[in-house]
């Protein structure tokens, strides 16, 4: 009698072990897509949201559109001034052993080079965090946007074609 309830015992706990086993699954998990931060992967228009903390909000705006194919951007902003001014350039982006993902860009017209280059974190197609490479206070948020408003677009034009001088954001 002992015997028998050893064996049934032994049955019972390789039914349980079996059924765990086979339980237990990858599809429960969830599966977190992430996204390669490429030229590709970045083309389009970008708003900033916030910047070293701040929500951008009222007339202050900065939007850059990405160029995939030439690597080049347009940046429509208001830092500077009261109009908006569109500043133009090529970037690059590089793959940082230790950091990760780098974005780096010049202007156009040499007026050299942006102030930073970026480590890029949280980039998931519609949302990315740039943070200065040599200065980790400098933080900028990016929400990816359908377009620039073509309000902003018609004022740079028309304040670019009534000025001679053009000086540049501090990227």
């Amino acid at each position: 009698m002992e015997t028998r309830i050893k064996t049934i015992f032994r049955a019972i706990l390789l039914l349980v072990i079996a059924f765990n086993l086979t339980s237990c699954s990858d599809d429960d998990d969830e599966k977190v897509e992430t996204v390669a931060f490429t030229s590709t992967t970045i083309h389009g228009t970008w708003q900033l949201t916030q910047w070293n903390g701040q929500e951008l909000t009222g007339s202050v705006y900065c939007y850059i559109d990405f160029d995939r194919s030439y690597k080049t951007f347009k940046m429509y902003q208001n830092f500077d001034s009261m109009y908006a001014r569109c500043i133009t350039g090529s970037f690059s982006i590089e793959k940082d052993d230790y950091v990760g993902d780098v974005i780096s860009g010049k202007y156009d017209f040499d007026n050299g080079a942006w102030n930073h280059d970026y480590i890029v974190t949280g980039f998931d197609n519609t949302t990315m965090t740039w943070t200065a490479k040599d200065d980790s206070s400098e933080v900028s948020v990016y929400q990816r946007c359908d377009e620039i408003p073509q309000d902003i677009i018609s004022q740079a034009r028309d304040e670019f074609s009534s000025t001679t001088t053009r000086s540049i954001l501090p990227l």
